[in-house]
């Protein structure tokens, strides 16, 4: 059977059962096809900008016979997608600031009937910021290790509200209720990266470049200690 790396299941559980799914920058379309072998999603269509990787996922859905199941698309994030193909959109394997990009283009996204779920490699603060400034509330996160490296991922869904969130949101998100002692340590190297960026600021920045970095620190640092974990 199948098996997903550990990053990559945890953004295939926060799909919903009975929705189909596509998976934006699919590669291998490893997990489209997992959700559809383990009877997640009816069917899924597995997209990627470039037609190597298509390739590949052509090779993994008839490895497991599941032709009838996944639709192959090439395509530039979404734009090759019609807004009634799917309900729940996966992006994993990029950096936050595409992912904002691509989203931010796709208006039909607004839609309290779809659900994102993101697991950014890198600048998550990008992606959690294009959410609270658009209408997106994040429903929750999880974080995992995998290759030794820390990951996370988050579902969002359209609500249309703008609520004000802490300063500090966009860098902790809702990984402060994550109860894995991976989710702290995630904030902790992000407290740590915040820092330095403080102590450049400080020497060649703006005063209010410093203030604003304090006055997030200092959020993050204590949303970090009242943290409970599990582990």
């Amino acid at each position: 059977m199948l098996k997903l790396s550990e990053r990559m299941l945890m953004a295939a559980k926060m799909v919903r059962s009975g929705k189909i799914a596509a998976d934006i920058g699919t590669d291998h379309a490893y997990l489209p096809a997992w959700l559809v072998l383990n009877n997640i999603c009816p069917s899924a269509l597995a997209c990627d900008v470039r037609k190597g990787p298509l390739d590949n996922a052509r090779k993994t859905v008839e490895l497991y016979g599941i032709e009838n199941k996944i639709t192959l698309r090439l395509s530039d994030g979404f734009d090759e997608i019609s807004p009634d193909e799917a309900q729940d959109f996966i992006m994993c394997g990029m950096g936050g600031t595409l992912m904002e990009e691509l989203v931010s283009r796709t208006h039909w996204l607004k839609d309290e009937s779809k659900r994102l779920i993101v697991q950014p490699q890198s600048h998550s603060e990008d992606i959690r910021r294009f959410f609270v400034r658009n209408g997106f509330e994040i429903l929750f996160e999880d974080a995992c290790t995998d290759g030794g490296k820390l990951y996370c991922a988050m579902a969002a869904e359209y609500t249309g509200k703008i609520i004000k969130k802490p300063i500090s949101y966009i860098y902790s998100g809702e990984l402060s209720k994550c109860r894995k002692p991976e989710a702290r340590l995630m904030l902790e190297n992000t407290a740590s990266r915040l820092k330095t960026k403080l102590d450049a600021a400080k020497n060649h920045g703006t005063a209010e470049d410093a203030e604003y970095l304090e006055k997030v620190i200092t959020e993050l640092e204590a949303t970090i200690n009242e943290m409970q974990t599990d582990g």
